[in-house]
């Protein structure tokens, strides 16, 4: 399928992606911030759903996500630890956006923090993730970001390889409408034995440059984050069974979706947003169900894409207690 002019979650038009890396010895970690428009994202309400694919996690506000098909907030990534400090930096961001006019109209909001444990190269117990870290990855958000080892990923780990962000898009066609798919992943999951890359077994090529084979047979106790944007009209339903099919474009790369993995999608659509605490009958757009295979198609191609950029982009990071995680592109 065409990729699009970036190959990144921001092809869908007003998404943009920031982040904030600490890369200092044993700490290695950072935020990584998602507006889904650039509008107020509390007053227009992105249709949205999320897809717990294995629930070894401890994002916060996918509940009500599910519950009612809305996205409120931007998105945050970050480590395991740093969730609770994450949750309340982006509860004040949303208050100072939205002050209070008298009528206590924001009295509630549902912060969006996703979350894998890059304890293995990070220092995670030490918290070192701060509210200013927050602020300022929300304020680097645009168009074109870096991957890799950087902002949330700096510490992540993926097929015992180094892990981290990454993106890409696919476009999908609709008689004469153009319409884009776009993914942001956090990898951190899998077992090295179990890597394919673009359909090759990759473990007896890698095992001799990098580990004892007893290494190979660990558990899976990673995670990965998976987030689809589209502007292609979708509620709610259709959304959750977009964010399905991540977990094709997951196992296209290996994973066996280990009992320790968290392997999470959320999904969000541009196209249909709702305005806040309106009392009127709203009318969502809908894809035609018989053409949603071309969407599936696109989201898996997507994630794939994306969990493979993740690993090429990143370097190679030395870590708490000299743990190493090599980059992919230094030994493809």
């Amino acid at each position: 399928m065409l990729k699009g002019k970036l190959n990144n979650i921001s092809d869908v038009e007003g998404v943009s992606v920031g982040h904030v890396t600490l890369a200092n010895g044993d700490v290695q970690t950072g935020v990584t911030a998602l507006l889904p428009h650039q509008g107020n994202v509390f007053l227009n309400k992105c249709v949205a759903a999320i897809e717990v694919i294995n629930g070894f996690g401890k994002s916060v506000g996918g509940m009500q996500i599910n519950e009612l098909g809305q996205l409120e907030t931007p998105i945050l990534l970050t480590n395991t630890l740093s969730v609770g400090i994450a949750s309340d930096a982006l509860v004040k961001y949303m208050l100072r956006q939205n002050p209070d006019d008298g009528t206590h109209a924001m009295a509630t909001v549902n912060p969006v923090v996703m979350e894998c444990n890059d304890g293995y190269l990070n220092d995670i117990r030490g918290q070192h993730i701060t509210a200013e870290h927050v602020y300022a990855a929300l304020a680097k958000t645009q168009n074109t970001f870096s991957q890799g080892s950087v902002g949330a990923g700096r510490g992540m780990s993926a097929y015992k390889l180094k892990g981290g962000i990454g993106s890409a898009s696919r476009i999908v066609t609709f008689g004469e409408q153009v319409f884009t798919i776009g993914a942001l992943v956090l990898t951190n999951m899998g077992r090295l034995r179990d890597f394919t890359y673009l359909g090759k077994k990759m473990a007896d090529e890698l095992k001799k440059k990098l580990f004892k084979n007893a290494e190979l047979d660990e558990a899976d106790k990673g995670s990965i984050i998976m987030i689809l944007a589209t502007d292609l009209p979708m509620d709610a339903r259709q959304l959750k069974r977009l964010a399905k099919r991540a977990t094709v474009g997951l196992t296209k790369t290996g994973s066996h979706l280990g009992h320790g993995s968290g392997d999470v999608c959320l999904a969000f659509s541009t196209a249909n947003q709702l305005k806040h605490d309106v009392e009127t009958i709203d009318t969502i757009k809908r894809f035609p169900e018989n053409q949603i295979d071309t969407a599936f198609d696109a989201a898996i191609d997507a994630i794939e894409d994306a969990i493979i950029n993740s690993m090429l982009h990143a370097e190679t990071v030395i870590g708490r207690n000299g743990h190493k995680r090599q980059s992919l592109k230094g030994l493809l």
